[in-house]
């Protein structure tokens, strides 16, 4: 299993540089921010810094969208910086939440995020592909390589996961969850002859290691708050009693609203409706045995990669503690 790390790019920006560097050294090979750019710093201009800092971690958005930028230009900027740094970038992208929404827009549909990979994912790698009926390519690009990972939680987003996508980002460590939603995207690759070990599958939750978990559920229910979101969306298309299994929707019921200047923010004071439970089942928590425990029965779901969010009180501790938690699963 890879290991990745997801941060926000607050100010200052040397210490997001400073934390993926570190990450790298305890064994992390991929670096993850948000990309919300009314709420945290640019991270593209960061990317930058962290990719020059490291010298093998993979770098990229979890999750861009496609209605913060035209195309055109993300495709610009994940192809620049792999001709500098040599193909370490990768595309985590979605419909779109915090970063729409703060600036009045909605979601993307799935139909546009769907065109939107293919028309960013070519236009990087140096082909040619119509954008808004115009033929355009990037001329200067060289074996560029960029894969685009989905993030989803709805049922027609896995299948689009699966027809489409490089990879999938689920963000919830939750076992019952991975089950099915893994399940949904390589059925639906499967009905597309695509091959579903070629999906790269990646959870992504915080962890925080230690045994004083009351502490750490207080510090991480911020998450259900974020997952809540998305799972209120699926709640309004499909109802309560739809396909989306009931780990997902039953603990929204008492969600009454939610302020997005708190957004993926420990004390957020939006997510008092999150129950210790639902802390527990979609992070890490506990000490490092048990973190071990549930990173096994991940892998054994077929999950690639582990990303850990680091939005607490003790970033560098934990950073610490997967360097030993790493070791012990590649054992």
């Amino acid at each position: 299993m890879d290991f990745g790390v997801v941060l926000q790019t607050d100010p200052p920006a040397r210490d997001v540089v400073r934390l993926m560097k570190e990450a790298e050294d305890r064994g992390f090979g991929y670096g993850w921010t948000f990309d919300s750019c009314v709420l945290w710093q640019e991270p593209f201009v960061i990317y930058s810094q962290i990719l020059a800092a490291t010298s093998s971690m993979i770098v990229g958005p979890m999750v861009t969208s496609p209605g913060t930028r035209d195309w055109s230009v993300m495709a610009s900027l994940f192809a620049t910086l792999n001709d500098m740094f040599g193909n370490r970038t990768v595309c985590g992208i979605g419909r779109g939440d915090s970063a729409h929404r703060v600036i009045g827009k909605p979601p993307s549909t799935l139909a546009t995020l769907r065109d939107s990979m293919h028309v960013i994912k070519e236009l990087a790698e140096g082909r040619s592909v119509l954008l808004r009926e115009t033929p355009v390519q990037i001329p200067w690009v060289r074996n560029g390589r960029l894969e685009m990972w989905m993030a989803g939680y709805g049922p027609k987003a896995l299948k689009m996961v699966g027809e489409h996508a490089d990879g999938f980002i689920l963000q919830c460590a939750d076992p019952a969850i991975a089950r099915w939603t893994v399940g949904s995207v390589r059925e639906a690759a499967r009905a597309a002859g695509r091959d579903p070990a070629g999906i790269t599958i990646c959870v992504a939750a915080p962890a925080y290691v230690g045994e004083d978990v009351a502490h750490q559920r207080e510090q991480l229910r911020w998450f259900g708050g974020m997952v809540g979101n998305h799972v209120a969306d699926l709640v309004a298309r499909y109802g309560d009693s739809g396909p989306v299994p009931h780990e997902l929707t039953d603990y929204i019921r008492e969600r009454e609203g939610y302020d997005y200047a708190h957004h993926g923010r420990a004390g957020n004071p939006s997510t008092d409706f999150v129950p210790d439970e639902i802390v527990d089942r979609f992070c890490l928590t506990g000490p490092a045995s048990a973190h071990i425990e549930r990173l096994q029965e991940l892998a054994e779901l077929g999950v690639d990669q582990f990303a850990v969010y680091l939005m607490h009180d003790e970033r560098e501790r934990t950073l610490a503690a997967y360097e030993d938690i790493i070791g012990k699963l590649a054992a």
